[in-house]
């Protein structure tokens, strides 16, 4: 798992500056070798985010994270998808806090409405955190039934944060936020969503073949 074991640290510099990267690897090492590494990257990240229910956003996730060679195992693509999530949800988080505490300053109407986003965001940050931290519990574990426990306690944690993000997005009826604020808020949370949702299904895939594993075994 060293290779693709990621901190929250090093996964918040990368996907913040995963654009800058792009564009900088395309302009100073353009050779062919370099394409070729990036295309057989990507042909695997497709490959594997064939099965989510957002596969583009899948890809855009998970690309900075594969070699150009090894096929990650389901083990792999559980933690990193799992901890993307939490880092998109962490971002979401700080941006609706600051919209929330500017309407609170000036008394605004809209407070209550982004106050109960921002409350369903904090909890599924909490959540996925939660899910992190059992997720490397269940990788540890050395008997079924303890194994049995940690998944579902993880699977429990993630379908409640992804609930979390769409209660949010129903906080805001009608025309009670700015139009422009509530289509940011409601844009983030639903990246949250989308991000949680594939990080399940990665999830869904370890559990089964974990189980066909141990189904073979006499």
């Amino acid at each position: 798992m060293a290779r693709f074991t990621v901190s929250i640290l090093l996964l918040l510099s990368i996907i913040s500056l995963a654009g800058t990267i792009g564009t900088t690897t395309a302009t100073s090492h353009g050779s062919s070798n370099n394409h070729r590494r990036s295309t057989n990257s990507r042909t695997i990240v497709e490959a594997q985010c064939r099965g989510t229910l957002y596969p583009r956003l899948c890809i855009e996730s998970l690309f900075y994270f594969v070699s150009n060679s090894t096929v990650p195992t389901a083990e792999e693509l559980a933690q990193i998808s799992l901890k993307v999530s939490l880092v998109k949800a962490r971002y979401t988080r700080s941006y609706v806090a600051k919209v929330a505490a500017e309407l609170k300053q000036i008394k605004a109407k809209e407070y209550p409405a982004v106050k109960d986003c921002l409350d369903q965001i904090n909890d599924g940050v909490g959540q996925i955190s939660n899910a992190v931290k059992e997720l490397g519990r269940l990788f540890r574990a050395d008997r079924e039934s303890v194994f049995s426990w940690h998944r579902s306690n993880v699977e429990t944690w993630v379908s409640t944060a992804l609930t979390d993000a769409l209660m949010c997005m129903d906080s805001f009826p009608g025309n009670t936020v700015g139009s422009k604020r509530k289509a940011i808020i409601k844009a983030k949370v639903l990246n949250v969503a989308q991000a949680t949702s594939n990080a399940l299904a990665f999830f869904n895939r370890f559990v089964a073949r974990h189980r066909a594993s141990r189904a073979t075994k006499p």
